[in-house]
């Protein structure tokens, strides 16, 4: 049986602006490339995201099957208010929710392919996810 998700890959169209934006926002660091394939880790692993280039290639359309987003924890409020920080410099339209158990912020990559980011404010007695969510301003945190 699996025992945890070994890495994420997505499809980009240009493999050198999604380095750039990977590195820069996440701090992943490059364990290997090849060609059109590039191998980034935190750290622990040979890789937790595998990106492939396909020059020309397009995001699906809405409300279509397959990936909704991928999601990466954060170790702070400080660190998901840095990011939110990294992508408003850049224009990045970024949609801050709060769902009670955690804070996200949801936004599309260079790509479009969807990423969130998010911290986990659980309490320690098992706290579920009650279907709330609302908007929060991650300047705050």
């Amino acid at each position: 049986m699996a025992s945890h998700l070994g890495h994420v890959h997505l499809v980009v169209s240009d493999l050198d602006r999604a380095l750039s934006f990977y590195t820069d926002l996440l701090g992943l660091s490059v364990t290997e490339q090849q060609a059109n394939y590039a191998f980034l880790s935190f750290g622990e692993h040979h890789h937790d995201l595998a990106l492939q280039a396909r020059p020309g290639a397009s995001s699906p359309p809405p409300n279509s099957r397959g990936l909704y987003h991928v999601a990466f924890e954060l170790d702070s409020p400080a660190e998901l208010r840095e990011c939110y920080e990294w992508l408003h410099g850049r224009e990045i339209g970024v949609q801050p929710v709060d769902h009670g158990i955690s804070k996200s912020l949801y936004f599309d990559d260079p790509d479009g392919n969807g990423i969130e980011l998010y911290i986990d404010t659980r309490d320690d007695d098992g706290e579920r996810w009650s279907g709330h969510n609302t908007r929060f301003d991650p300047m705050a945190l």
